[in-house]
């Protein structure tokens, strides 16, 4: 059976949006998938609103362009939901993530009366534990693949780690950092 997922990031220059959907590009591809991983941003500078989208895929992808009628929306800045209609087209059984502190009544509550599943995590806290500093992507990355359900979740601890060891080669705190955000995620995103 085909299956499709297509994904948006919402988040600000700087954020990591951008590597977060190539990174989840590159470790659905070693799981034989068809993918496509790529940002849409201007001129604009560090800060300012970004998109970044995925499309997975058990066939051949042959639509080239952006997301338009998403399956789950990753909201990385919250401060973006007053700012921008993060849930543009978001399928009516589709799923929004949203990086907050905020109680999962709170969060729920903005998207009052909208048939979506939503769910939370506090991205930042977890990778202000784990890499000491506020870089929400990697912990956010962990929760998309567990709430899409792409693939289990130590294929996907293994996979990272290898996607890790390679971009960090030079950093192994680093890489232990970041797999401990991906697993700390794992466990902490909650519906709301």
């Amino acid at each position: 059976m085909s299956q499709t997922i297509e994904i948006r990031w919402h988040g600000r220059g700087g954020q990591g949006a951008k590597t977060a959907s190539l990174l989840l590009a590159d470790v659905a591809f070693t799981q034989g998938m068809y993918v496509q991983g790529f940002p849409e941003y201007g001129p604009e500078r560090m800060g300012a609103p970004i998109t970044a989208y995925n499309r997975l895929s058990t066939d051949p992808l042959r639509i080239h362009s952006n997301i338009y009628t998403p399956d789950i929306v990753v909201v990385v800045d919250e401060s973006l939901t007053g700012a921008v209609d993060v849930t543009a087209g978001l399928k009516e059984d589709g799923a929004v993530i949203v990086n907050s502190r905020r109680s999962p009544g709170e969060v729920r509550a903005a998207f009052e009366g909208r048939p979506y599943r939503v769910y939370l995590i506090d991205a930042g806290a977890i990778s202000m534990r784990n890499l000491g500093r506020n870089m929400p992507n990697t912990p956010l990355l962990s929760s998309v693949v567990k709430v899409s359900g792409i693939m289990e979740e130590e294929v996907f601890f293994e996979n990272m780690r290898g996607s890790f060891a390679h971009k960090f080669a030079s950093k192994p705190d680093v890489l232990e950092g970041n797999m401990k955000a991906i697993r700390d995620a794992w466990k902490e995103v909650v519906s709301a």
